[in-house]
């Protein structure tokens, strides 16, 4: 069996300083799509203490462990019940998974804020929200959200952001803190990735993978005054 033949090296050294200039330029085009994340969100991102009051707040799913959030997910409910509990929020739009019949995040998250103090008739749940972008678009044209306070953890919180302002939702970020483990490594790697996504969801603007009908959710669980 005859080995494959390794890619070679320019001989000449014009032709390695153009190999040089290609691989860079590609290294820039690569980051174009996180520094356009972090240059249109700079002016939108806050804390639990100073964020801007706001009727619904947003949190994003971050996956289950044996049916309850995941640590990284617990801790961005934490923020919307303490949010919540200041006053600073009126709803809370859970959006996550439920693509199958055994794996749930919106409801379990909607059970955890119970547990944490916000009131089941204030949280709203979202079930299509298997993506970031998907969940800003139904977040604007399902709930009918013009205004929120956007949660996730710092290193994806500029892309929700960017996202949500993309699909037409005044958007503030709450990032919260999270422990720097191999998890932390891994979302932050991931998103530089994933700006190059975000990008062309923000250019193209393309359907979530579910639309469906207009839902009340939001209107009732203000009481019906928006």
């Amino acid at each position: 069996m005859r080995r494959p033949r390794l890619p070679r090296l320019p001989r000449t050294r014009a032709g390695r300083r153009r190999l040089v200039q290609a691989v860079m330029a590609g290294c820039v085009l690569a980051l174009l799509p996180a520094t356009w994340l972090y240059v249109s969100t700079a002016d939108r991102l806050h804390t639990t203490a100073d964020v801007p009051r706001t009727e619904v707040a947003v949190v994003f799913g971050a996956g289950l462990w044996d049916g309850e959030p995941s640590p990284y997910l617990a801790h961005r409910l934490d923020a919307a019940a303490k949010l919540y509990r200041a006053g600073r929020i009126k709803v809370v739009l859970v959006t996550g998974d439920n693509s199958r019949e055994d794996y749930d995040e919106p409801d379990a998250m909607r059970a955890y804020l119970t547990r944490h103090g916000v009131p089941d008739a204030r949280i709203v749940s979202d079930y299509a929200g298997f993506d970031t972008w998907d969940s800003c678009v139904r977040a604007k044209r399902i709930f009918g959200v013009d205004r929120a306070v956007l949660i996730s953890q710092g290193f994806h919180i500029r892309r929700a952001v960017a996202l949500c302002e993309a699909a037409g939702i005044d958007s503030y970020g709450v990032g919260v803190e999270a422990k720097h483990d191999i998890t932390w490594y891994y979302g932050g790697t991931r998103e530089v990735l994933a700006a190059g996504k975000a990008a062309l969801d923000a250019v193209f603007r393309p359907d979530p993978r579910f639309l469906g009908p207009r839902e009340p959710g939001i209107e009732r669980a203000l009481g019906g005054s928006r």
